[in-house]
């Protein structure tokens, strides 16, 4: 089985799990460039990210924004597809990769009659959310204080 049939298979399993995903192929900016603004939400929750995309300088910032809005509109899709509740505050993203795309080739005229080649590379975005499992707060019981015992309490202000 092929790397490209592999990860389409695992994004499809994904999804039947409940999570959404949302892609974005040939986005006009190097991977490089792009893997720098994806690192810095990779693994957190879906508002805090687009917060961190909002306000970043990055060009590239924008793009992966767009991305993730349509990650959540198609998570909100599929619960009212599915008769289900998504709440979008415990959305988190679980997976988010840059793919180096189809580069575009153009030549520029140098010295003597050459023409050197430059390539313009593209990027493929991917973006995966999943749900987070809310954890049921357990109330601890009221730790007795040294008071309410009877015990004494040590003293600080003596040093020896």
């Amino acid at each position: 089985m092929s790397e490209r049939s592999r990860l389409r298979a695992a994004r499809h399993a994904a999804e039947k799990k409940g999570v959404s995903s949302a892609i974005q192929r040939t986005a006009r900016q190097s991977p490089y460039k792009m893997r720098l603004v994806i690192d810095q939400i990779r693994g957190k929750d879906v508002n805090e990210a687009l917060g961190l995309l909002k306000f970043s300088k990055k060009h590239a910032a924008k793009q992966i924004e767009k991305v993730l809005n349509s990650a959540v509109a198609n998570a909100e899709f599929k619960s009212r597809e599915g008769s289900e509740s998504v709440d979008v505050d415990t959305l988190y993203i679980s997976h988010a990769i840059v793919n180096e795309g189809p580069a575009l080739r153009r030549f520029m005229p140098a010295a003597q009659g050459r023409a050197t080649p430059i390539r313009k590379r593209t990027s493929h975005v991917e973006t995966v959310l999943d749900a987070r499992e809310e954890k049921p707060r357990v109330s601890r019981p009221a730790r007795e204080t040294a008071r309410s015992t009877g015990k004494a309490s040590r003293t600080s202000g003596s040093k020896k």
